[in-house]
């Protein structure tokens, strides 16, 4: 014991021991230590742990959103949008201040003032939904915009505490990686607005056909009230909800000085007037247009470019020519379904009540234009009074007021009723010997004389059965202009026009004597037209061909046999070619990749689609020069980098911002020559004459440099007309699906050369009458078109013909008649122009 050491006071010791408060704080100091070492260790524990794999954010830089691809016709307006997510990315420079406003007021106020997370945000939605909750409203979040950018780009969007924290993470980190204004853009092309809208511009765009700037204060608001929840505000099923929700984030743009009361005021009492727009074809009568177009991406780009990919694509269609090409292909097809008698009502119904509502249920292709589905309400013999088929509402509701009109019986008088036996009736006679009450049936609006609409007056009609397709080309370029293929696309997608392979018949014939003229024979060149029997083959019995009339004319010009497109003279040219050399020259022309060397081919026995025949059209009308059928004329990347043309010539001399005296720049034509030009320009004269004098005559009343010629096949299963303007080629196919017999008469002339007339006066109604074009060499004599001889003053038969240097006939000829051909050529040889053949 240190008997040194000082000895502490009683007083002191007892102190100590009666302090308990300072005991305790040092206690509880301890403990707290403790606690906040381990909540400490618990935090950077799950910290780290969430951070461990964490998407990176960096890929923000790099996004690249699914856009839609848009298809524009020739002249910019929009035909079709392909997408799964219908979004149209805008940079933040091109989006309004007051639409950005409107998202900052309803979504994140205080986004220019925070690092990611709004800490005031989160203490004003707590003490919110503890005022919620004792009330039983809905509870509020406070997610930052910067958090729903981490939250739709780079996490899932399932609720658990784990991603609330990922997401605060995120949105610091991205923060401090990205500008406001680069985290604005990416939310504001993200975000779904219902409607199958992505992003700010395509949701204007289809909840009301407008661009970003032509959007009102209201409109605004809308968009801003629309992510939280779009069908929660659905401007149709939910319109009151929608229009609490818009009047809400007017009020906070009101609190936030973005707009002033009055402004306020006047966007709240209007309605939300969404005007949804439509998701398919965008120009009329385009859709089996746009529809090849999407497959010709789809097979070259993919599934996930062609919807996802942004590409900008402009097409060739001119909307003007579409339109009259559907117009006249549907007036066409209704004639011939009219001449072949009436199917009868679509269905019955019951008109006791409103009538209106049974009748909205039956389905309609959406396509048909001003043709209207009704009901008879009333019939006596001189008209039937109708109900039209009440118009549907955006929000799907039909229309209150319904509306009706009467069919006079002279609209009716073409119904011949077809029985059980499939043959026509006599014509009607009465209107209620045709319709009764509750019939459902087509309708059109009728016209007068001078082509005015008369109020109430209506057509009867029907859905034809048959099909057909027209095809409208540039023949210097390949580029389609117009394409129809079929009455409705809506009704059936199968395209006629591209898709149906079917035979040609004489609608082939000129390639055959393009053929001959490129080998050695001429217009005036004289073919035999007499009986003519063929070997087939061991155990077949001999082929007998046979012209259309059944008769035979005897030696003939090329001229005179195609103008009347003569069957026999046909196949004794082929017979004297050979097959191989026609089957060569129809690949040339793309008609068929390989044509059967069978003598029947040569009256178009093969199947090719009206596609690759008005194609092969172009190519003798341009000079025999080839090309390519095109739709599409170019197309883009999301970028506006073009990579795909047409036209693949390069023009580095065109590429000059300013004209400085420099040479005009010059395309070279890099189109291969398939035919001699005057073997071209001499079929274009021939087909000419088709039209002129042969069987295309029906197609003169367009009353301009025209030429073609029809087709029609066995037992008038397939009716076509093929011609050209010298700048538009045109094809018209009318047929079956099913190939079957189309009635006595409805051959290319009857069938189809209507409708290529009526299409030619609508399209070349404001063009200048423009003669073909004579390639420089080319002779021009006087001859008789039957015999082949030089024309003498006064004949009724004089034609100007056209002669390839060389090869005119002569000016005089001998009396006597031609040497017998030699053995072994039958009927053919090759003496000098003008001959017997």
């Amino acid at each position: 014991m240190d008997i040194t050491a000082p000895i502490k006071p009683p007083e002191e010791k007892r102190r100590r021991r009666r302090n308990p408060v300072l005991r305790l704080i040092g206690y509880l100091f301890a403990v707290g230590m403790i606690l906040f070492v381990a909540a400490s260790i618990g935090v950077a524990f799950l910290l780290w742990r969430v951070s461990k794999d964490l998407p990176d954010y960096e890929v923000l830089a790099k996004y690249e959103p699914p856009v839609m691809t848009r298809v524009h016709a020739s002249n910019g307006s929009l035909i079709a949008e392909y997408a799964e997510q219908r979004r149209i990315y805008v940079p933040i420079n091109t989006i309004p201040e007051k639409l950005i406003q409107a998202f900052l007021a309803a979504e994140d106020k205080n986004f220019y003032q925070h690092g990611g997370i709004d800490f005031q945000g989160i203490i004003r939605a707590a003490v919110t939904n503890l005022n919620n909750l004792s009330s039983g409203k809905r509870l509020v979040g406070a997610s930052t915009i910067t958090q729903q950018v981490a939250k739709n780009f780079l996490l899932s969007g399932e609720v658990k505490f784990e991603r609330k924290i990922k997401e605060a993470i995120l949105a610091i980190r991205i923060e401090r990686a990205f500008t406001k204004d680069q985290i604005l853009e990416l939310y504001l092309n993200e975000i779904f607005f219902g409607l199958k809208s992505y992003g700010v511009a395509a949701a204007a765009l289809n909840y009301w056909g407008k661009s970003l700037s032509e959007l009102s204060l209201s409109d605004i608001a809308y968009l801003a009230a629309l992510p939280k929840a779009p069908n929660n505000y659905h401007p149709f099923r939910k319109t009151q909800k929608a229009l609490t929700r818009r009047n809400w984030v007017i009020d906070r743009m009101t609190e936030n000085g973005y707009v002033t009361a009055e402004e306020a005021e006047a966007a709240k009492a209007q309605p939300l007037n969404v005007d949804p727009r439509p998701l398919g074809a965008h120009i009329f009568a385009a859709e089996f247009f746009a529809e090849e177009v999407r497959r010709q991406l789809l097979d070259t780009y993919g599934k996930e470019r062609l919807y996802g990919g942004g590409l900008s694509v402009r097409a060739t269609l001119d909307p003007h020519l579409q339109r009259e090409a559907r117009k006249a292909l549907v007036n066409g097809l209704v004639a011939y379904d009219r001449r072949h008698g009436w199917r009868g009502p679509v269905q019955k119904i019951d008109i006791a009540g409103d009538w209106g509502v049974p009748l909205s249920k039956i389905k309609i292709p959406a396509d048909i234009g001003n043709w209207r589905l009704s009901v008879v309400i009333k019939v006596d013999k001189d008209k039937a009074t109708i109900g039209l088929r009440p118009e549907q509402q955006a929000s799907g509701a039909l229309v209150k007021k319904r509306e009706g009109g009467y069919i006079p019986f002279k609209n009716i008088k073409w119904v011949r009723p077809i029985n059980e036996k499939g043959r026509m009736g006599p014509r009607a006679k009465s209107a209620d010997s045709v319709l009764s009450e509750g019939d459902v049936v087509y309708v059109a609006p009728d016209h007068n004389k001078e082509g005015v609409e008369i109020p109430g007056q209506w057509q009867l009609m029907q859905i034809p059965a048959v099909g057909g397709g027209l095809v409208a080309m540039d023949p210097h370029t390949g580029r389609v202009l117009a394409l129809v293929g079929g009455f409705s696309f809506a009704e059936s997608e199968f395209d006629r026009a591209v898709q149906a392979r079917r035979q040609p018949g004489s609608a082939f014939k000129p390639f055959i004597y393009a053929t001959a003229l490129d080998n050695g024979y001429t217009p005036a060149s004289v073919v035999l037209d007499a009986p003519l029997a063929i070997e087939q083959g061991p155990g077949l019995p001999l082929w007998r061909p046979q012209n259309y009339g059944k008769k035979f004319y005897g030696p003939s010009t090329l001229r005179l046999g195609i103008e009347r497109s003569r069957n026999l003279m046909t196949v004794r040219l082929a017979q004297d070619m050979g097959m191989p050399l026609i089957s060569e020259y129809s690949r040339r022309f793309g008609i068929y990749d390989n044509l059967m060397p069978m003598l029947s081919m040569a009256l178009g026995a093969g199947e090719t689609t009206l596609l690759r025949l008005t194609t092969a059209y172009s190519m003798l009308v341009n000079g025999g020069k080839h090309v390519n059928a095109t739709l599409i004329d170019r197309i883009q990347d999301r970028y506006g980098r073009t990579i795909w043309r047409h036209d693949s010539r390069d023009c580095p001399d065109c590429r000059g911002r300013a004209w400085d005296g420099q040479v005009e720049p010059v395309l070279e034509d890099d189109r291969k020559q398939i035919i001699d030009p005057h073997s071209a320009y001499q079929i274009t004269s021939m087909l000419e004459g088709v039209v002129q004098r042969g069987t295309g005559t029906r197609v003169k009343a367009v009353g301009k440099p025209l030429a073609g010629k029809t087709g029609t096949t066995n037992d008038e299963k397939d009716a076509w007309f093929m011609g050209f303007a010298p700048d538009l080629a045109v094809g018209v196919f009318v047929g079956f699906d099913q190939p079957k017999p189309m009635g006595r008469g409805e051959t290319g002339s009857g069938a189809a050369s209507p409708i290529f007339r009526d299409f030619m006066k609508a399209a070349l109604a404001d063009k200048l009458a423009v003669p073909f074009r004579i390639p420089p060499g080319m002779q021009l004599i006087r001859i008789n078109r039957k015999t082949g001889f030089r024309a003498s003053p006064g004949d009724t038969s004089a034609i100007l013909e056209a002669f390839k240097p060389g090869t005119q006939p002569p000016r005089y000829y001998q009396s006597e008649a031609p040497a017998p051909a030699p053995q072994g050529q039958g009927w053919f040889t090759r003496p000098a122009p003008g001959g017997l053949y």
